[in-house]
């Protein structure tokens, strides 16, 4: 008997593509870019062998963390994700605090979405500047304990910190505000210029030079205080 499937032999095949197949090469592409543009941002800033937390120091960095990521198409997802990659001290040839959370702010402020979620608890390294610029319409939610300068300059939007935040938390801010959950540590609210900020547990201290903005701890104006 004739085998009935030999006349199919010389027909060719086409491999049939999984979309889960797409969905991954298109985020790996996604990773890639922006790791090379968090590269091009460290490399230059490695020029200078130290990195200084000087006003006109952190606007250049911020200004090419943006130029970096400029016609990017991410989300949420992928912010989270690169989060892990720099929580991996194998990823990276340099890592720098200061520009590495810049750049995600940088990330943060020009997603599409108007509501972020960054779940940071369980990540060995310490995230700083987070929440830096944060503009107006913009929720952004940290889940963890972090670094310095978190909400640095936030110019509008509302930064909610499950966690603690380090020093100068909210320096600089003009506008928005600040919920964080656990302690802030010292210099809080230092050039802090509106806004508010409500922290549940200790601070640490308050920033000396403020031109505006109030601060609350635990539902109670402690800055200004009445006698200013």
């Amino acid at each position: 008997m004739k085998n009935p499937f030999l006349d199919f032999q010389s027909v060719p095949c086409r491999k049939k593509e999984i979309p889960l197949e797409r969905i991954v090469r298109a985020r790996k592409e996604i990773m890639d870019r922006l790791s090379e543009g968090y590269l091009r941002l460290v490399e230059e800033e490695v020029k200078d062998l130290v990195w200084l937390v000087e006003h006109s120091h952190v606007v250049r960095t911020y200004s090419a963390a943006v130029s970096a990521i400029q016609d990017l198409q991410y989300d949420q997802d992928d912010i989270e994700e690169f989060c892990a990659e720099l929580d991996n001290a194998n990823a990276f040839p340099y890592m720098i605090s200061g520009p590495a959370g810049i750049y995600l702010s940088a990330l943060i402020n020009n997603a599409a979405e108007e509501h972020i979620l960054l779940r940071l608890s369980e990540y060995e390294r310490t995230f700083h500047f987070l929440g830096y610029r944060l503009p107006e319409g913009k929720t952004l939610v940290l889940q963890g304990n972090l670094g310095d300068f978190i909400g640095a300059g936030l110019c509008g939007g509302r930064l909610m910190v499950e966690g603690t935040a380090g020093n100068w938390c909210g320096a600089g801010m003009t506008g928005g505000e600040i919920l964080v959950t656990g302690y802030t540590g010292q210099k809080t609210g230092e050039w802090m210029r509106g806004g508010e900020i409500h922290v549940d547990g200790p601070i640490g201290g308050f920033g000396r030079a403020r031109f505006g903005g109030k601060i609350y701890q635990r539902g109670k104006l402690v800055v200004p205080h009445e006698s200013e």
